[in-house]
């Protein structure tokens, strides 16, 4: 793999609440390339989109990052996110789940754009609008001059979607987050939205990560997959070695409980168990408790993100 864009060690994050501080990510290690597509899955509550608001600085009041260390271009970032909040929009850039509810719903989707135009330099009113047709022509919004004008109400839910590719690409950045990109979407607009920002990655050599439960359209859009539960990654291999080559006993549970993993209905086979509180004390393995796999040693310390072949990590004493 070519050198990381961005780099990610050891990375944990908490919230504290009244009934004890919840430790939503510990030890994440990721890194991602120019014009790489990486994949994050897993079941909800796994911790992929808090993973996202602390790569981007956006975690709330209760939340802090004890440790861990983020590169960007070279340059450490500070987990408080004040460095973060001045690359923002420009160098990092994120798509939001439901445009509906990112948008604003009282004001016209061209002024949007040009919101995130002005926050981060000088430009004239003639230059900002411009700018803002450009970048909905450029995610192929039909008559983009119009549909300036456009309260988020007026458009379908595949046009809101590409409303907000269009403001998160805006300033071109860098590094592109996108949040669960097509849920709420039918399957053929899914398709054309994926389509565009693969399309526009590989053009701009802009890394991406690619957040969804959906772990079909991360093996066809992303060069490598990593698999989280409970705020661990568990294992990160390339889209090719999925699911095949998986030795995870969590991830090859998840391939198997999807449609795309299985010939038939029947075949298809739940997780048991649910996620662990993850308040207080927990075991070296977040899994323990939901695994069929599971040994003695297990329970005696930490688990390694350990490599175990090109390009592919696991997290795991007793692999399948």
């Amino acid at each position: 793999m070519s050198v990381a864009l961005l780099s990610v060690e050891d990375l944990a994050v908490e919230f504290e609440t009244r009934s004890g501080t919840v430790k939503a990510l510990d030890d994440i290690q990721l890194c991602v390339a120019k014009g790489e597509i990486v994949g994050v899955v897993g079941e909800s509550g796994s911790g992929k989109s808090v993973l996202s608001y602390a790569l981007l600085g956006l975690l709330d009041r209760a939340g802090r990052s004890p440790r861990g260390r983020i590169t960007f271009e070279g340059r450490e970032l500070d987990r408080a996110g004040r460095e973060v909040a001045k690359l923002r929009g420009r160098e990092l850039s994120m798509i939001f789940q439901s445009p509906r509810t990112a948008l604003n719903p009282i004001r016209k989707v061209g002024k949007q754009i040009e919101d995130v135009l002005r926050r981060h330099g000088p430009v004239t009113s003639a230059d900002a609008r411009r700018a803002a047709v450009a970048a909905l022509r450029r995610v192929r919004i039909p008559d983009p001059e119009r549909r300036y004008d456009a309260y988020p109400f007026e458009l379908s839910g595949g046009m809101c979607q590409r409303v907000m590719i269009a403001m998160a690409l805006a300033c071109d950045p860098a590094l592109l987050i996108a949040d669960e990109p097509t849920t709420g979407l039918d399957v053929t607009t899914q398709a054309v939205v994926m389509d565009l920002i693969r399309e526009i990655a590989r053009e701009r050599r802009m890394a991406t990560i690619l957040i969804t439960h959906d772990l079909a359209l991360a093996g066809e859009y992303c060069d490598r997959i990593f698999v989280m539960h409970a705020g661990h990654i568990v294992e990160a291999a390339p889209a090719a070695a999925f699911p095949g080559d998986l030795k995870h006993p969590y991830a090859k549970r998840l391939f198997a409980s999807t449609p795309g993993a299985a010939a038939r209905l029947d075949d298809l086979a739940a997780i048991p168990g649910s996620l662990p509180d993850l308040r207080g004390d927990l075991p070296p393995c977040r899994y323990r408790g939901r695994c069929e796999r599971a040994l003695p040693a297990c329970d005696l310390a930490p688990v390694p993100l350990a490599t175990i072949g090109p390009d592919h990590l696991l997290r795991c004493r007793n692999p399948a």
